[in-house]
């Protein structure tokens, strides 16, 4: 799902993205031991880091800060959906990325593998889930065998926990291909009411998750927090 090498050539992602408060750690943090992954909110994780890259911007970095122009910080986007996936089901979800925006009009969406290139994973991770309405959690065979999709689905239920405005944000999904049975899926996850691509009633799921006045309270509550952000960090 990003750790090694994605089906995704060329990172086609084009949109702008600020540089964000994450925590700027390494790649081996992804690929530690599983067992010693801590379920954490992405929230904390920022927070937790912000004194840390002060002090290692310091003036020099608050300066360049402030020389980004204004119409460049007004081009960036909030996305309708990210797709998590494992790094063997890029091409669906792909295919799914595809199917959400180009039947259902539920656009502009992502998956993880086309998030920025040359970036720590968790920033990517803080990026895509935050920078957007709702979490899909492609559900298929290879997602329990993924350690990093482990990661991401703990992460972003906790992140849906912690911050009011994300509540029922994270959407599990069992696409056509490759689905993960009922049975094997984490508890954690059972207890929420996941897309069935099979189903006849797939449609209906769909329009009644990803509404237009949600979005539209999230990107607000996004734009403000990021304002507030900036300003702060300037000041």
């Amino acid at each position: 799902m990003g750790i090694g090498k994605s089906k995704v050539g060329i990172c086609p992602f084009s949109l702008s993205w600020g540089k964000s408060h994450s925590v700027d750690t390494s790649q081996d943090h992804c690929e530690s031991d599983p067992k010693k992954l801590e379920v954490i909110s992405l929230g904390d994780v920022v927070e937790q880091n912000n004194t840390t890259e002060e002090q290692i911007d310091g003036q020099e970095g608050a300066e360049a800060r402030e020389e980004i122009p204004e119409e460049e910080a007004e081009e960036e986007v909030f996305l309708k959906f990210v797709i998590l996936h494992a790094e063997d089901d890029t091409d669906e979800a792909l295919r799914v990325q595809s199917l959400l925006q180009n039947d259902f009009g539920i656009k502009p969406g992502i998956i993880f593998a086309e998030m920025p290139c040359g970036r720590p994973h968790l920033q990517n991770l803080d990026d895509a889930v935050n920078g957007s309405a709702w979490t899909i959690l492609l559900l298929t065979e290879n997602f329990l065998r993924d350690t990093w999709c482990n990661f991401q689905f703990y992460t972003s239920l906790m992140n849906s926990v912690n911050r009011q405005h994300k509540y029922n944000s994270v959407i599990p999904m069992r696409p056509l291909n490759s689905p993960l049975p009922r049975e094997r899926t984490p508890f954690a996850l059972q207890t929420i009411n996941a897309l069935e691509e099979e189903s006849r009633g797939f449609s209906t799921q769909v329009e009644r998750i990803f509404q237009e006045s949600v979005y539209k309270t999230q990107q607000t509550i996004w734009r403000e927090t990021r304002n507030l952000a900036q300003r702060q960090f300037i000041a």
